[in-house]
């Protein structure tokens, strides 16, 4: 598919700050709607595990049944658990109603299979029908129709302590070569520079470092070009992003691929690692009195004449096209488009996403402030490696890097094979 995406410019005037996230590659397959509807709640299969993003979920579910319209019942199931049976829970017999999950590619490898509900109704609502331009094309099919309802989006970045980098006497880096004095520095007083997170069942968090060496050195449209297989991972321009890689991997924790991200956060957390390449998510498990003395700054811009992109993912709601209470996931569906319902996940969770309803509240607080300029900032949007591209395709990015990090001087082998894994999907 042909991924149209527009200048930063033309994006702002059409989406307003709310939606800048919302370029996602990749379009979404229609799929028939549900069956006639049922009674019952409508099951809520959520991935959001951490406790504030639990709570906070757990609070919209309550605020819903008090509207009287209908009920949900929801179920968490932990995230990288969810992640792995997605597919079996969209293909069960009796699947659950509503999941949370991402738009774009990602929706659309399930999408082609006629696994997601036509949402066509719930976008005919007021609230929706007020979304940005570009989270309307976002969330449209090929087709034409709608399959999935947005929530939230949020950014990428290098997530630090403000209070450890003041006792440490460093500050954040302006340019490639900056960031490599930083981690000298870090490393020149015992402190591991660079948190991974890589190990356990998290090995996806390197396809972070993948990404933003990628979309820096050879562009966001190249980087989505090869997730379509347009190119190939044993490519020079390829072989180019690990060549950079390698100038910072001493700096990488030790532990980088023996630990999840989350023992790594908490790591970063006490000031065992200096900085970590994360999404704001790892907040939702971060104490409440830490959330100040966050700070982040830039992926550092490594070729000035690729236009900036930086990774800034949606997240929202599919549904099953198997759904026996057709009704009542619209009803659902439209409720979770409120700015009411967007404000209160914010309220409860970290409050470090954004919005994608136009008149919802983001926490405003400083560090929400400075990622929301950051996002605009960008020329270009990428999503994730998955979200860019397929659920399937990931776990061939998991093995290449998880063997790049292991054994970095075996880069040629590792990428031969990525290519090979990935034409399986591909070609699939």
């Amino acid at each position: 598919m042909t991924n149209h995406q527009p200048s930063r410019r033309r994006f702002l005037a059409g989406a307003g700050a709310a939606g800048t996230a919302a370029l996602l590659s990749g379009c979404v397959t229609s799929t028939s709607s549900g069956k006639s509807s049922s009674k019952g709640a409508v099951t809520l299969q959520s991935n959001l595990s951490a406790p504030q993003a639990k709570a906070a979920m757990q609070d919209i579910v309550a605020a819903y049944g008090k509207k009287g319209s209908g009920h949900a019942s929801l179920n968490t199931v932990a995230a990288e658990t969810f992640r792995t049976q997605l597919p079996t829970y969209l293909t069960s017999a009796n699947p659950p109603d509503v999941y949370t999950w991402y738009p774009g590619s990602v929706a659309d490898a399930y999408a082609k299979k006629n696994l997601l509900l036509d949402l066509d109704d719930v976008w005919a609502s007021p609230d929706l029908k007020r979304y940005s331009k570009a989270l309307h094309t976002l969330c449209t099919a090929s087709s034409g129709k709608k399959v999935f309802v947005p929530n939230t989006y949020y950014w990428w970045g290098m997530f630090y302590r403000k209070s450890n980098f003041a006792k440490w006497g460093v500050s954040e880096p302006k340019s490639w070569d900056d960031f490599l004095d930083l981690c000298d520095k870090l490393k020149s007083k015992g402190v591991a520079p660079i948190g991974v997170g890589a190990g356990g069942n998290t090995p996806w968090v390197a396809s972070a470092w993948f990404d933003y060496l990628d979309i820096r050195i050879n562009g966001a449209d190249y980087h989505r070009q090869l997730l379509a297989g347009k190119h190939r991972f044993d490519d020079p321009e390829v072989r180019k992003v690990f060549d950079r890689w390698q100038e910072v991997l001493p700096y990488f924790d030790p532990n980088g691929t023996a630990v999840a991200f989350q023992d790594a956060t908490t790591s970063l957390l006490n000031g065992r690692s200096g900085m970590m390449l994360i999404g704001t998510f790892f907040a939702d498990a971060a104490p409440k009195d830490a959330l100040d003395d966050i700070d982040f700054f830039r992926f550092p811009v490594i070729d000035p004449k690729v236009p900036l992109a930086e990774e800034a993912p949606v997240d929202g709601y599919f549904a099953s096209a198997r759904t026996g209470r057709h009704d009542q996931v619209a009803d659902l569906m439209r409720y979770l488009a409120t700015a009411e319902a967007q404000e209160i996940y914010i309220k409860g969770s970290s409050g470090t996403v954004l919005p994608c309803h136009p008149d919802a509240k983001d926490a405003g607080t400083a560090l929400v402030k400075k990622g929301r300029k950051h996002i605009e900032e960008a020329v270009e949007i990428t999503q994730f490696f998955n979200r860019d591209s397929s659920d399937a395709l990931q776990p061939t990015a998991d093995t290449a890097l998880t063997k790049f990090l292991a054994k970095p001087k075996s880069i040629g082998s590792i990428l031969t094979d990525w290519q090979r894994d990935a034409e399986k999907i591909w070609q699939a």
